[in-house]
């Protein structure tokens, strides 16, 4: 097996709020294998949709071994606060320090098709509202306040759109 490309910023796809899954079909376990194997290629903890170039609502995470392969993933509740560093397969070598909730309850599909409903903690909670994000078309750069963005630009990392003022 291949790993998938993995698209980076600024594909547009990134910023395109991605199609809900009807039904899991053989192509999307498929495609969540394939999923799974990139991120371990790539040594990522999440992969979502977007991110392959896919416009469906297609999560993997892999946290120490445990996977989960999801449709459809909303958050529920949102519960405390934490601060840390996040990066993204999306944005390679860039780190933002990011708030999110400690806690969360998260519903989706399994890749069985079966609605899951579940609590996840810490850095599970972290990867999933991370991946959560990609597919509402949302990236950890838009965590930055502006001072981070205008320094971002001067690294040249990103180099801005011509007439864009911001990412």
């Amino acid at each position: 097996m291949k790993p998938l490309e993995i698209n980076r910023y600024p594909n547009y796809i990134l910023r395109k709020k991605s199609a809900l899954v009807e039904k899991i079909t053989e192509d999307d376990r498929r495609l969540f294998n394939e999923m799974l194997f990139t991120i371990h290629h790539f040594g990522g903890m999440g992969l979502a949709g977007p991110e392959i170039g896919l416009d469906k609502s297609l999560i993997v995470v892999d946290i120490k071994g445990n996977v989960l392969k999801m449709a459809n993933p909303e958050i529920l509740d949102k519960r405390g606060f934490v601060q840390f560093q996040e990066s993204c397969l999306s944005l390679p070598g860039l780190n933002v320090k990011i708030g999110r909730a400690d806690k969360i309850v998260v519903r989706g599909l399994n890749e069985k098709g079966k609605i899951i409903e579940f609590r996840a903690e810490g850095l599970l909670s972290r990867v999933l509202q991370h991946e959560i994000d990609h597919l509402k078309g949302r990236l950890i750069i838009d965590y930055l306040g502006l001072l981070g963005r205008v320094r971002l630009f001067k690294t040249k990392f990103i180099k801005p759109e011509l007439g864009r003022i911001c990412l």
